[in-house]
């Protein structure tokens, strides 16, 4: 899941950002008001992290932009400022969830999974697709109840074609949601990830369209 973290501090953003790499989210990090609206323009995101005491533009403008451009991606507030007053117009000018500071990062992980998986349509915690299933949260699978290893890179791929059963996903789509920027990423790095899944879960559950991208078939009933 890719991440647009808002957040003028370097030594705070800094370590939110190897925090929420380390629990499996691929993360941009931008600093200032202006510079998180041209990225929400220019990319899509699976969810925000939100300063509110932003230069060059607040987060709160930075919200209310947001959402009077219709875009509706989960947007977690991440602030010092703890007054009700505060939370309530954030919530009230769309933000999903409002954490003050200081936090905890396995927590923050945790709300940002609980965001998405609303935004999705799920109440379950795990993904399950037949004798397949995932867990978010401890970043296991198993299938028919035996333990699947995944390197970390497998697993988000995994999650994503998942939650999107049903649906081709393109590559440029799969690229953008797997990695941050600056990340170096091999010509088939992707293809290399489907073979090794594949290999470990069975050829059949990943399809290939070709000349689009790749899906996984919706669970039977």
């Amino acid at each position: 899941m890719r991440i647009l973290l808002v957040e003028d501090d370097r030594l705070l953003g800094d370590g939110v950002k190897a925090g929420l790499a380390g629990a499996g989210f691929a993360v941009d990090w931008v600093r200032d008001g202006e510079a998180a609206l041209a990225a929400l323009a220019a990319e899509s995101f699976t969810a925000i992290v939100l300063d509110l005491g932003l230069p060059r533009r607040d987060g709160l403008s930075v919200l209310s932009a947001l959402r009077g451009a219709g875009n509706p991606v989960p947007v977690l507030v991440l602030t010092a400022r703890d007054q009700v007053v505060d939370k309530v117009r954030c919530l009230d000018l769309g933000a999903d969830d409002y954490v003050v500071k200081p936090f905890d990062l396995d927590e923050l992980a945790a709300r940002l999974r609980a965001l998405v998986r609303r935004s999705q349509g799920r109440a379950d915690a795990s993904l399950r697709h037949g004798d397949l299933v995932l867990d978010p949260a401890a970043r296991s699978a198993t299938l028919k109840g035996v333990p699947v290893a995944l390197t970390g890179r497998e697993f988000d791929l995994l999650r994503m074609l998942l939650d999107a059963a049903g649906r081709v996903l393109t590559r440029r789509m799969l690229d953008e949601q797997l990695y941050a920027w600056g990340e170096a990423v091999g010509s088939n790095a992707l293809e290399v990830h489907i073979h090794h899944l594949r290999r470990k879960l069975g050829s059949e559950l990943i399809r290939t369209v070709r000349g689009v991208g790749y899906m996984v078939d919706e669970a039977p009933k």
